[in-house]
């Protein structure tokens, strides 16, 4: 029995910290590639919610960022943030920054006219969270993907990291 509740407890504590993770990544991707981290901000709560709540229930698949062009809504680059719930657990909690600001900087800034926002692909059936509402995704047409590979791993949950440009 009480393996268990040390399980849920683990667990838990890597929703916690994968969550955490994945906002500050976004919060340095926005920062470090030119636009201001404002609208992320004022939207943190609403994105911690939803992101623990669907990590907690293993509902979240994707979460992406996507810098698009407000004129004509034209997809400019993208970040991906694929989750992994069968990372091993051995116990270590990380966050690889290093290689995430290097692909910032490979990737290169955006134009400061850009917006940006974030999306969630979760599995049919996920719990409803306030602030989050259904969308669709822009198109990646034109753009190519570059896999980081696993650069957050919270002791079994993670996160395998690409980018679009």
């Amino acid at each position: 029995m009480s393996f268990s509740v040390i399980n849920v407890n683990l667990y838990t504590y890597s929703v916690t910290f994968v969550t955490g993770k994945i906002l500050h990544s976004l919060k340095e991707i926005i920062r470090e590639s030119g636009l201001s981290p404002e609208k992320l901000t004022d939207d943190w709560p609403d994105l911690q919610r939803g992101i623990k709540t669907w990590l907690g229930t293993r509902d979240l698949e994707q979460l992406i960022l996507e810098v698009y062009d407000p004129r004509n809504n034209v997809l400019i680059k993208r970040w991906d943030f694929d989750i992994d719930y069968s990372l091993s657990g051995d116990g270590t909690m990380w966050v690889d920054t290093d290689d995430i600001r290097y692909h910032i900087r490979k990737a290169g800034l955006w134009p400061s006219t850009c917006e940006y926002c974030i999306k969630a692909i979760t599995k049919p059936g996920r719990p409803k969270v306030d602030g989050w509402s259904n969308c669709t995704l822009r198109s990646t047409n034109g753009l190519v993907r570059y896999s980081i590979g696993t650069t957050i791993n919270g002791d079994g949950l993670g996160s395998r990291t690409a980018y679009w440009s």
